[in-house]
């Protein structure tokens, strides 16, 4: 997408040269952007950075002289809005209403057709706090688009949930949000790992975080789409307003499925979920056969053995559960696996799900930050894209399902006489 005007409005913040790095890759890819920073965000970045990445004046002053409805203007000529980096006071600001400063003036005065997209960044601490958590609710009730925030060192050397998304993952948000689809799906996303007991306290699980399914339906949702998160319990949720149901076990995740595809109107499932190939059938234990999920714990030193049943394949049968034509997007993932094997694995999945794309990633190609590439496979073997990393997989899936629906729109030629 190219040629939409956009305002982003720089809040005070250390993560400031990220923002500037993003504004780059939008005005690179066409965009034309107006740059509004507050007194605090011009301490980190300077009116003249921002002024040379977007050949336009930084706005900062709601009083300056001759640019008194500038907060009316601004919002009117955006095609969508951008706080980023979003602190802490600025989320507080915006939920009360305050308009005192230019941003809170663009804000009371936007035009909420329009896409108003917050990334925040901030101290764990002050990420979790009850204030920022209330205030978070409250914009997000209100519509607006607030992307998660990143894990890991923040720069005042803390560690945790903080850190300012990544420019990449940011522009596919900003686009995202710009994008009006021709035809509206209804898209069920499956994320996170099953969790199969063992017993009253252990668990058989995987280390899946639902990352991927959480970003797909977050680049759905912000297009436009209605969509359904369906997320293991511990799963990354998503950024975007879709509604969400959780599961923790296989039999609930199959039950949400039954009931979610027999019910709703969906037309499209993409099956990210990493679903458990066995359940515990039973366990072998000094006084015998013990059936799983009991009650208590197992004393340790016990040596239990574990019988383990295999769990048909969800996502053979999903379109078994509904009556209407399903697009199936479904995952495979290995690890270690060479081309020769990564392609038959892919092929079998292939022929007994009878899906219409298959993701593939491997999870020895994971890079220390978490992200690893992945190639969209369509059913006849050929590879459709290949992504580097999960924002670029969910812009590309988006972008499959939407030329599909451009090519089954598309009005049949008249015949010639």
């Amino acid at each position: 997408m190219s040629g939409s005007n956009l305002l982003f409005v720089f809040t005070g913040s250390i993560a400031g040269y990220k923002a500037c790095e993003t504004v780059s890759r939008l005005v690179q890819r066409g965009h034309r952007i107006r740059c509004v920073a507050t007194a605090a965000a011009l301490k980190f970045i300077g009116p003249a950075t921002l002024e040379g990445l977007t050949g336009s004046p930084v706005l900062s002053d709601l009083f300056e002289p001759g640019r008194a409805l500038d907060h009316i203007t601004l919002t009117r000529w955006a095609d969508a809005v951008v706080v980023c980096p979003a602190t802490a006071n600025t989320l507080n600001r915006l939920a009360a209403g305050l308009a005192d400063d230019l941003p809170g003036a663009l804000f009371l005065a936007h035009d909420r057709t329009k896409p108003w997209l917050i990334v925040p960044a901030m101290n764990p601490a002050m990420w979790s706090h009850p204030a920022t958590v209330a205030a978070v609710g409250k914009l997000r009730s209100w519509g607006l688009r607030i992307m998660p925030v990143s894990e890991g060192r923040t720069a005042c050397g803390e560690t945790g949930e903080g850190r300012l998304a990544e420019p990449e993952a940011i522009v596919a948000a900003v686009e995202a949000a710009l994008t009006k689809p021709t035809h509206q799906r209804r898209v069920l996303v499956t994320a996170g790992g099953t969790t199969e007991p063992v017993d009253g306290v252990r668990v058989l699980t995987n280390t899946s975080t639902g990352n991927t399914g959480a970003a797909i339906a977050d680049r759905l949702a912000f297009a436009g789409h209605d969509v359904v998160l369906l997320r293991a319990h511990n799963a990354a949720r998503a950024a975007s307003p879709c509604r969400e149901e959780t599961f923790v076990t296989y039999a609930e995740l199959e039950a949400a499925l039954d009931r979610l595809l027999g019910t709703d109107q969906f037309d499209t499932v993409i099956h990210a979920a990493a679903v458990s190939d066995y359940g515990v059938d039973s366990m072998i234990v000094a006084g015998g056969v013990v059936p799983a999920g009991s009650q208590g714990k197992i004393e340790s030193g016990s040596g239990p053995l574990l019988r383990l049943r295999p769990n048909p394949k969800l996502v053979d049968g999903l379109r078994r559960l509904t009556g209407r034509p399903l697009t199936v997007v479904a995952f495979k993932l290995t690890h270690g696996a060479d081309r020769v094997l990564s392609d038959a694995a892919v092929r079998r999945l292939l022929a007994h799900s009878g899906a219409d794309y298959v993701v593939h990633n491997d999870l020895a190609a994971r890079h220390p930050d978490g992200t690893f590439p992945a190639d969209i496979i369509r059913a006849d073997g050929t590879r459709a894209a290949h992504c580097p990393d999960r924002p670029a997989l969910a812009n590309a899936l988006a972008h499959l399902l939407e030329n599909a629906d451009a090519m089954a729109h598309r009005p049949i030629p008249a015949a010639r006489n």
